[in-house]
């Protein structure tokens, strides 16, 4: 028989894998959750999940009860399939019981999301290239296919770009001594930030800012003051499609822009959520264009500027059209509940840096990051995002009780 003390460093390894390998395959991610989950039952450790599952489990909930009103269930049976994602939260809880062991995962997602983000720089360059070949202007011809790393769509790769960034400015910023990782990760930092800004996807920008503003600002309020000068001077120097894409922010581009279509979609959201406000159209409903068109505000004119119309651009609007008000108020509830659980952990830490105070303050801005980029895309709605934001909340709620953990592998 395998001695448990295996089976726990088993368990441990197949979940920080999961963790890792989704920012190249979601199928190999998949197949390490389903590993771990299966030793970990065997393994005797506690099973753990952290207090935010008690909202989350209330939003699958009334998913579920949406599903069960919806006109066509099966239409929403993806949903149900994608319930297994929320497994890392008992897996990772689970397993990862050390400070340590949460410290080193994040490095990995350094190191890992800086090799994608490399990737991202070589698709960049190819594009470049591209254009010009073409003949054509960089922005129309990049706009439209972004970099994307080893993801299927740039939101994706944005997103889990976004929280290596945000974890690794938590680590320069906050964590304990560890001078020999300082300069690697700072590295890492400004190759996965270039990366973010090459992109173009202004949700993720806004996200970014969010998130570094808080930590500049729990760090030294001087630094947070000073950031939007240093924002400004760096989009002054930025190059041409960066500038472009920055003032479509306010003056878009009517047919490459994307902002005329999402106030057409939040408009249509809106009409499914005031005639369904308990159980919405249904769990994936929304990708019907039958039932899109059904709610579409009666003076927007045909045909649809160009965009994707299969979801809505807003996780806050998108569940409650889809699943009705509750779901999204659940969602809510688990950003507000992790919010607060680890302020108050922060606020109770001795004064000075340490691994506990980084994972908090990280753990916040990748939040507060996906509550703004949740504004204007649904991000949550990506498997592979999805996947790093469950973990990022587990070492969250590692980092406010460690000393809960029970460790049976040294006896």
């Amino acid at each position: 028989m395998v001695p448990p003390p295996f089976l726990a460093r088993l368990s441990l390894w197949l979940a920080i894998a999961s963790s890792v390998i989704i920012l190249f395959s979601i199928a190999a991610s998949q197949i390490c959750l389903a590993l771990a989950l299966g030793i970990l039952l065997l393994s005797g450790l506690p099973l753990r999940w952290p207090r935010v599952s008690i909202p989350l489990g209330a939003f699958l909930g009334w998913v579920l009860i949406a599903l069960a009103f919806s006109p066509d269930p099966r239409q929403g049976l993806a949903q149900v399939r994608k319930m297994l994602v929320f497994a890392m939260l008992l897996i990772v809880y689970s397993s990862v019981r050390r400070i340590a062991e949460a410290k080193w995962l994040v490095l990995a997602w350094i190191g890992a999301g800086t090799f994608t983000a490399g990737k991202g720089l070589l698709q960049y360059a190819a594009d470049v290239a591209g254009a010009r070949a073409s003949h054509r202007n960089f922005y129309d011809y990049y706009i439209a296919d972004r970099i994307r790393g080893f993801m299927s769509h740039w939101m994706t790769f944005s997103g889990q770009e976004l929280y290596v960034l945000l974890l690794a400015a938590a680590f320069l910023l906050f964590a304990g001594r560890s001078p020999r990782l300082r300069w690697p990760v700072l590295a890492c930092s400004l190759v996965v930030g270039l990366a973010l800004v090459l992109s173009d996807t202004r949700s993720i920008w806004a996200a970014a800012v969010t998130g570094l503003f808080y930590l500049l600002w729990v760090w030294d309020k001087r630094a947070a003051i000073a950031m939007p000068v240093i924002l400004a001077l760096g989009v002054l120097a930025a190059p041409a499609e960066v500038k472009q894409r920055v003032h479509s922010i306010t003056s878009p581009t009517k047919i490459t822009d994307s902002n005329e279509h999402r106030r057409i979609v939040f408009r249509t959201g809106w009409e499914m959520i005031k005639a369904h406000p308990l159980v919405g159209v249904g769990p994936e409903m929304i990708r019907k264009p039958e039932v899109f068109h059904a709610y579409l505000p009666k003076d927007i004119p045909l045909p649809l500027p160009d965009g994707f119309y299969e979801h809505l651009h807003n996780i806050y609007i998108h569940y409650a059209a889809e699943c009705g008000i509750p779901a999204t108020v659940a969602l809510v509830a688990a950003f507000g509940l992790a919010l607060w659980d680890f302020r108050r952990a922060i606020v109770a830490l001795p004064p000075g840096p340490s691994d506990r105070r980084f994972l908090l303050h990280g753990a916040i801005a990748c939040i507060l990051g996906t509550m703004v980029a949740g504004m204007l895309e649904k991000n949550l709605g990506d498997t592979e995002v999805l996947t790093m934001y469950l973990v990022i909340l587990c070492l969250g709620y590692l980092a406010v009780k460690p000393a809960d953990i029970i460790d049976i592998s040294n006896p």
